[in-house]
């Protein structure tokens, strides 16, 4: 059982989140404070695992506070609640990690507390056995696709998943290139706004950061409404970005988009691992041929060797039935070579996704029937654990799992 803290200057919100609170199973409402500067003196007599700030009563208090909190107690993981996303923002500035916007359902404070809960080591709470739908209902869900080698179609797949995902209406959908020295994400799709931002210019601004400067920084894709942030445009620039520019970025994103996609490089640096710590699913591309097999052994095996990575692997074979398929490499037998399940197997279909990335347009809207691209919306359908759709949707299919689910 997890000790939590509330703060909330307001009686009647201070008295629903009690409520919701009472609510979880697997916390324990350890102490609860009214002012926000008795709150350290409450902190060091109850010892919690969990701080929760509602920033509404007094968001200036409340950030002070926040910041000399992340300052005394590093360790001490801090979840905010706010109205106001820019107060949200700000929060995430002083060192708040988590956030949830009002009103909150207990299915949000349930994802939200697993999560943090779970990244600060709290061992009572539940984290990938659990179902999938209290992991997808946090604010923002996160996949990060991963490459077995260069050349299996990792990009391909990350940027038209990420398009499918804002054709929808009701989605707010981003695509973020972290392939920092030779991503070429951008180059895939016709995009606007560019103002000659990366996010190397968020990194050296990473202090004064705001809503503001993020958006500038997000180039759009008119046709589906994707946002994309992309990879230094200077060589010379990678070497500034670090791990702690990823994860304070991919946190603020979180604040204003449903789905994010995450575009890694195939070289495990610390701002990839920083991106599969934070993701919700790890997509892992590979092929049917024995280097790209051999290099999912290698990292599911280097993923092992820290917590909760390995569980989010999901195995997705790419241009299943091309001709770089080996001989006697069937999906049967990949299964066996890696010690796990695919998940999905994406066709080959060269014409069209050649097509397409000459078009600059995504599959969804250069060629929305064909086999690819159905193959795609199943998969994103599938990642969700929403029901894949018609017959022909599933062509190529391994059947489907929620996140975090099992087969």
């Amino acid at each position: 059982m997890q000790r939590v803290a509330i703060v909330d200057p307001n009686e009647s919100t201070r008295e629903s989140l009690r409520t919701l609170l009472l609510g979880v199973d697997f916390v324990w409402l350890e102490a609860e404070c009214a002012r926000y500067e008795y709150f350290f003196e409450v902190i060091q007599a109850s010892t919690p695992d969990l701080v929760i700030v509602t920033l509404d009563a007094d968001k200036n208090k409340a950030l002070q506070m926040i910041g000399q909190l992340s300052v005394e107690h590093p360790k001490l993981p801090i979840l905010t609640i706010s109205h106001d996303h820019q107060a949200l923002l700000q929060s995430l500035q002083k060192g708040a990690k988590y956030f949830l916007t009002h009103p909150v359902g207990l299915e949000d404070m349930l994802a939200a507390l697993r999560r943090a809960l779970g990244e600060s080591g709290g061992s009572d709470a539940p984290t990938a056995g659990g179902s999938a739908s209290a992991r997808q209902t946090g604010s923002s869900s996160m996949i990060a696709v991963l490459g077995s080698r260069g050349g299996v179609g990792t990009t391909t797949l990350a940027v038209n998943m990420a398009a499918t995902l804002a054709a929808d209406p009701t989605h707010q959908a981003a695509l973020i290139d972290l392939d920092l020295t030779l991503g070429d994400a951008d180059i895939a799709l016709e995009v606007n706004g560019f103002e000659n931002i990366s996010i190397a210019d968020l990194a050296r601004n990473i202090e004064r950061l705001d809503m503001n400067f993020l958006r500038r920084a997000m180039a759009k894709h008119e046709p589906t409404g994707l946002a994309i942030l992309r990879h230094p445009l200077e060589i010379a620039e990678v070497g500034a970005i670090h791990e702690q520019h990823v994860e304070r970025i991919l946190n603020l994103l979180k604040i204003s988009y449903t789905h994010l996609v995450l575009d890694l490089s195939k070289c495990l640096l610390p701002t990839d691992l920083m991106a599969l710590r934070m993701a919700d699913v790890i997509m892992l591309v590979a092929q049917l041929e024995l280097s790209s097999l051999r290099n999912v052994v290698r990292l599911i095996h280097c993923m092992s060797g820290e917590e909760g990575l390995a569980d989010k692997i999901r195995v997705v074979i790419n241009r299943q039935g091309s001709d770089s398929v080996e001989e006697g490499i069937s999906p049967k037998k990949a299964e066996e070579v890696i010690g796990k399940p695919i998940f999905w197997q994406v066709p080959n279909d060269t014409k069209a996704v050649i097509g397409a990335r000459v078009a600059g347009h995504p599959l969804v809207k250069h060629a929305p029937k064909s086999r690819v691209q159905q193959s795609i919306y199943g998969l994103t359908q599938a990642l969700y654990g929403k029901p894949v759709g018609a017959p022909g949707e599933q062509k190529g299919s391994k059947g489907g799992w929620g996140f975090f689910g099992k087969r």
